[in-house]
């Protein structure tokens, strides 16, 4: 939520009067006392809060108005004037009359919502001067470096975003839209939300990967997370899903960098080989074209990777930001969890920390409101299990990663471990749902083809989903 801003900005140099309308002031006052049910939801709708007025008095009479709105009180001239009178703060307005002269320089509300975005316009302006001056305060401190300023200063003006609508949200509307949902629905005729991952039984398990979500992909090392992660990425900027256009994605990779990865989906994408690729290998005229016909589809797409290692979790959040303001990605992936640092936290232990990075990376989701798949190192606890199979006890460093996730998805490839009974299966991968907050657990059997590192749907015919149980998954 944003900070409330009650103070003028630091003078600096010559005096400034800070950006203000005592005329729009006057005209929503006067507005609310003619119609004040419609015009106080008007206000409310917009945020309008009593320091969004710069005069002391009418600041003083709104939030009065807007005290006996809530307490389901009659509001006119003369109750606003008593209510006045009973708190004290008559004096405060210095004339019993300024009430009639509210509403005699106000001939009609129906322009209230003009007064009221002038209003909100100008508190908007003192709030981003009053920021910029702190920021400033920061520099000169000298209390931190220039990365940790830029990201404190991004994310305290990213704040006032939530200035320019209402966030609370309202009950009967909340109820009107599930309806209307549920109508379309109903007549076959809804949308689906999100972003898909073109992998088919995943996308019917879970729904998609929908926006403000925590998907976390989980598994040891070696089993396939960033080449599913890749799948995921390539399925979503080359629009593979039938009837959903291509998207912008962007990729935080702490551990591979970026021609490692581009090598990868290439090769993915041609059915090449990735040793084919190395120098003093054979390739082949045919896997040649291949290469160069994927690369030509690649380069057309919107996929942004970042491979600046050692990342703290706000200079993350910070760089996210940014390439969603220039991008407008649809979705982020990170690779991954265990490699951010959170300098805050580190000398409380990894556990603490991990869950403060967890913690920060939902946050991130809601904040832009996009899906954020992170991927995450499992602990050795399954390497004991007769099975080998993943558990989300598995998740390593810290219990809050399931808890701040929406979507926990463990892998595991039965041809790793010769105790499973399907070791033999070379292609079979399986992706567990193991927990989903808005909907079904299972199982996902998927197809991972090893020489190209990629998931591909199960090619047997034989069911390619193994549901456990379904649920709300709800912590």
């Amino acid at each position: 939520m944003a900070e409330v801003c009650t103070q003028p900005p630091a003078q600096t140099g010559k005096k400034r009067i800070p950006p203000h309308s005592e005329e729009a002031e006057r005209g929503v006052l006067g507005a609310i006392l003619l119609d004040p049910e419609r015009i106080l939801d008007l206000c409310i709708v917009h945020q309008i809060t009593p320091d969004a007025f710069a005069t002391p008095r009418h600041k003083t009479i709104y939030e009065t108005l807007v005290t006996m709105h809530e307490d389901g009180l009659k509001i006119d001239i003369v109750t606003a004037r008593e209510q006045l009178r009973r708190n004290g703060d008559l004096k405060k307005i210095e004339d019993g009359q300024f009430l009639d002269e509210l509403v005699d320089s106000t001939a009609t509300p129906a322009y209230a919502e003009h007064y009221i975005h002038i209003v909100h316009q100008n508190h908007l302006l003192r709030c981003i001067a009053q920021r910029a001056n702190r920021m400033i305060d920061w520099c000169y401190d000298g209390e931190e470096d220039g990365d940790a300023v830029l990201a404190r200063a991004e994310a305290f003006l990213f704040e006032l975003g939530s200035m320019k609508q209402d966030t609370a949200g309202h009950w009967a509307q909340g109820i009107e839209e599930v309806v209307v949902e549920a109508n379309l629905i109903a007549d076959g005729k809804a949308k689906p939300t999100g972003v898909f991952t073109g992998l088919t039984d995943l996308d019917r398990m879970i729904g998609g990967l929908q926006p403000a979500d925590m998907v976390v992909l989980a598994a040891r090392p070696s089993m396939g997370k960033t080449a599913l992660a890749l799948t995921i990425a390539q399925n979503v900027i080359t629009g593979a899903v039938p009837g959903f256009p291509p998207a912008p994605v962007a990729m935080f990779s702490l551990e591979m960098p970026t021609r490692s990865l581009v090598k990868r989906m290439i090769c993915a994408r041609a059915e090449v080989p990735g040793h084919k690729l190395r120098p003093g290998a054979f390739l082949s005229k045919e896997h040649h074209a291949a290469v160069l016909a994927a690369a030509t589809d690649l380069r057309r797409a919107k996929f942004y990777i970042d491979d600046t290692g050692g990342l703290t979790v706000s200079q993350l959040r910070s760089r996210a930001r940014r390439v969603m303001r220039r991008h407008d990605v649809k979705l982020i992936i990170v690779d991954y969890l265990q490699l951010l640092k959170d300098p805050r936290h580190a000398d409380h232990g990894p556990q603490y920390e991990t869950s403060a990075i967890s913690s920060s990376i939902k946050e991130m989701a809601k904040e832009l409101n996009i899906p954020v798949v992170v991927l995450s190192q499992l602990n050795r606890a399954s390497e004991k299990r007769e099975n080998r199979r993943p558990r989300l006890s598995d998740l390593r460093d810290s219990g809050s990663i399931e808890q701040d996730a929406d979507i926990v998805c463990l892998l595991h490839r039965p041809c790793k471990h010769r105790e499973d009974k399907e070791s033999t299966d070379e292609l079979l991968a399986i992706v567990d749902v193991a927990k989903h907050r808005n909907g079904e657990t299972g199982l996902v059997r998927l197809d991972f083809v090893d020489e190209y590192t990629k998931f591909e749907d199960r090619s047997e015919q034989a069911g390619g989903k193994d549901q456990r149980g379904a649920g709300n998954g709800e912590d």
